[in-house]
């Protein structure tokens, strides 16, 4: 057999056992082991350009895609977003009397006495969003609350602390309301264990998490009340060291509505809280409450 024909039948005896590329190797599409028959046996021109093609077109395709949206996906137009974080700011004091909106959010557990102590020593006041749940373990510390309703504004943070979410059913953890009827339930609870302690009615609503459905919030208007957004989250769930929290809250700028968390004595955040609103005090701001001055709405943020 003539050197020609042996390489032709090695050629056609390869491409008969070769291995088929796998449905799991996509690489296995583009390329692929070539035998060596020899110094001149190469992959032909024509074999080439067919696999050129093939690249092109599937780059073409990606390309395509990735184009439909910045981020390949599907935008807030062609489906109602997972949920929306409200802004909320209040009327600016100018750069001679700048003013912040400090809001406490007490979930559930006990009280941070070194906030709370820090406002009423140094006439600080505040809006406490309260649910149900702490109101039960905390009379001594709503009493305080109470008897200064000079500094402080008593508004809904729910009965059993659930976010106000029908569209997926957990949030940073916590399980969502789930339905409308129970967002409704969760936001009347919260109002009548405040009328129970002898709370007055509230004008706002801040659900677990500070993260809404868009249903949530159209439950929150039509039940009457106002969602409480805010503009800078001071300690992130209480979750961030006293430096950081003291450090963000004392960055605050005039307008701003703060929030964080009075219901985690046993986290370092607290001592950070206290000593921003101080150094915020020092700096010349004062402190009004949501229900004292005007208060501005931003369009919502929507989120994935």
């Amino acid at each position: 057999m003539s050197p020609a024909r042996r390489s032709a039948y090695r050629l056609r005896v390869w491409r008969r056992r070769r291995p088929r590329p796998s449905k799991n190797n996509a690489l296995a599409l583009f390329a692929g082991p070539v035998p060596h028959f020899g110094r001149d046996l190469r992959v032909s021109a024509r074999n080439s350009q067919h696999w050129s093609n093939i690249v092109r077109s599937a780059s073409a395709i990606i390309a395509a895609l990735l184009l439909v949206t910045p981020a390949g996906i599907a935008t807030a137009g062609d489906h109602p977003a997972p949920f929306v974080e409200p802004k909320l700011y209040v009327a600016k004091g100018g750069a001679a009397a700048p003013q912040v909106a400090l809001t406490l959010d007490a979930c559930s557990g006990q009280t941070d006495l070194r906030i709370l102590n820090t406002l009423v020593e140094n006439r600080i006041p505040a809006t406490i969003f309260v649910t149900a749940r702490w109101m039960r373990h905390n009379a001594e510390a709503l009493a305080v609350m109470k008897a200064h309703p000079d500094l402080f504004e008593l508004e809904n943070h729910g009965f059993n602390h659930i976010p106000a979410i029908d569209n997926q059913p957990t949030m940073f953890g916590l399980k969502t309301a789930g339905s409308e009827a129970a967002i409704r339930s969760e936001i009347q609870g919260g109002v009548d264990a405040m009328l129970k302690a002898s709370v007055a009615k509230p004008v706002w609503y801040r659900d677990a998490t500070a993260r809404y459905s868009e249903n949530g919030i159209r439950i929150i208007h039509e039940m009457g009340y106002r969602v409480a957004g805010y503009s800078l989250n001071a300690d992130m769930g209480a979750s961030l060291m006293a430096g950081l929290v003291e450090k963000r809250i004392a960055a605050a700028k005039d307008g701003d509505v703060i929030i964080a968390h009075i219901n985690q004595p046993g986290r370092v955040a607290g001592a950070g809280v206290a000593k921003g609103v101080l150094a915020l005090q020092q700096k010349g701001f004062r402190f009004v409450r949501l229900q004292d001055v005007p208060v501005s709405a931003q369009p919502v943020r929507s989120g994935v």
